[in-house]
């Protein structure tokens, strides 16, 4: 320690002496780097051989299992009902609803907006409950029954909902009013669409960026009072 202050007290009175003082921080003393290098190498002996030595060693610990051939992966059967009709689907088992509608039935009225169940962009309805399709795995609706923004529709004659938003301008760009109308379908059934500030507190994970909710809020008023 002594040594070290009396190098940098000297390096600070005369810039001369900077060379000794970066030797002594960079190389210190032989016997002290001696030291520390037999401690580094009987400790990185002891990690290595050790465990073999004393029979701690599980090779079993630290088997990987050999990776599936490139191209091939384990699917499984999947069977629901998709606006009215039946639909059976070979799925990755991580594959979730958004996907498998959007890209294997080529449902596309489900938009794909955050990905991460943020924006209702992709509400579809299970067995009459709504739901974030993007977080929930196709497996897991097995027999259930799925009603997307095109299964809303009677033929030509569209959902009292679906009215309602055009009637009342409740959409600009459109790229979130198909998971608000669904999600507002199941909003209605409910009861959750008493006045104002309910519809708001229960629409209230369907973002519109847009800012279209209050043309929304009045949409969803003129189907309720039809629904009644």
């Amino acid at each position: 320690m002594d040594e070290a202050k009396n190098a940098l007290e000297d390096a600070a009175s005369s810039p001369s002496d900077c060379a000794e003082l970066d030797h002594w921080l960079l190389f210190g003393d032989p016997e002290t780097r001696r030291k520390f290098l037999k401690r580094i190498a009987g400790t990185t002996a002891a990690f290595t051989i050790g465990p073999r030595i004393f029979g701690l060693y599980n090779s079993e610990a630290v088997t990987v299992s050999p990776s599936p051939a490139k191209g091939t992966v384990q699917t499984v059967r999947v069977q629901f009902k998709i606006n009215g009709k039946d639909h059976q689907l070979e799925l990755d088992p991580r594959v979730t609803l958004l996907d498998a509608l959007r890209e294997r039935l080529r449902l596309t009225g489900t938009k794909k907006g955050c990905d991460h169940g943020q924006c209702g962009a992709c509400t579809v309805l299970a067995n009459g409950r709504r739901i974030n399709s993007c977080l929930s795995l196709a497996v897991v609706h097995e027999g259930d029954e799925i009603i997307t923004i095109e299964g809303l529709a009677n033929g030509e004659q569209l959902h009292p909902l679906q009215t309602a938003f055009i009637e009342n301008d409740g959409l600009q760009c459109g790229y979130c009013t198909p998971g608000q109308i669904c999600s507002a379908v199941a909003l209605i059934k409910e009861g959750h669409a008493k006045d104002d500030a309910e519809i708001r507190e229960w629409m209230s994970g369907n973002i519109c960026r847009c800012g279209a909710y209050p043309n929304i809020v009045a949409a969803i008023k003129q189907a309720r009072a039809k629904s009644v």
